[in-house]
């Protein structure tokens, strides 16, 4: 299985793209902001066209990108409906502060919206992503997972979004969010996979549940 990636726009947001290495489809994950031209670019030079935009939670850093790449494509959007109404009014997720940021009236959502739900496996470009829903860091926040054969055996990918990073864990601070519920939501999901379970965050540096279970400081008073 192919995974390629890059941090887009000014808030460094991981968008990933997924392929089986056999196939010429895809899938995206988390288009933020300024990402429709980088992943055509990815797109040209590793031979594949996607076919869904997977959203790991609504807020718009992750979001920016999914509706003119949705429909340019013609391809669905799929993200938890706890979060869907940010798509058309990223400004419910960021609170006062921040809302000022941006004009509601500049966004709309895709052509076509999926529900992710949670304990559900969908198949999307061949590729079967197992949805964990994990509440926390906002009402809709999931994790995906992926089972990988590697030379030494199988393993999985989770691409956890803003709910666990290499040595942190989400900010919980805007609607929606919720420290206890965030900290919950990752003994329920994430804590139980496998130590090499490799995790592929929404910002920032890969890492391994091990390595988090061992040395993230958010997470010692409940491994």
């Amino acid at each position: 299985m192919r995974v390629m990636g890059f941090p887009a726009g000014m808030f460094q947001t991981n968008c990933y793209v997924v392929a089986l290495d056999d196939k010429a489809e895809c899938v995206v994950i988390d288009p933020g902001q300024e990402a429709l031209e980088p992943l055509k670019q990815v797109f040209s030079q590793h031979s594949c066209e996607p076919v869904a935009v997977l959203l790991t939670h609504g807020h718009l850093d992750h979001t920016w990108t999914a509706q003119p790449l949705c429909d340019e494509y013609g391809i669905p959007a799929f993200i938890h409906p706890d979060d869907r109404e940010m798509l058309a009014t990223p400004s419910v997720g960021l609170g006062p502060q921040l809302s000022g940021f941006v004009q509601d009236s500049d966004f709309t959502e895709p052509g076509t919206v999926k529900d992710l739900t949670d304990g559900e496996k969908i198949e999307l470009a061949g590729i079967e992503f197992a949805i964990d829903h994990t509440p926390g860091h906002t009402r809709g926040s999931v994790v995906a997972r992926v089972q990988v054969e590697t030379g030494e055996g199988s393993r999985q990918i989770a691409f956890t979004g803003d709910t666990l990073f290499a040595g942190s864990v989400g900010r919980s601070d805007l609607p929606g969010g919720s420290h206890e519920q965030l900290l919950a939501s990752i003994a329920d999901k994430l804590l139980p996979l496998g130590d090499d379970t490799m995790i592929l965050p929404g910002h920032g540096d890969t890492s391994t549940i091990g390595r988090e279970r061992a040395a993230n400081p958010f997470l010692q008073d409940i491994r």
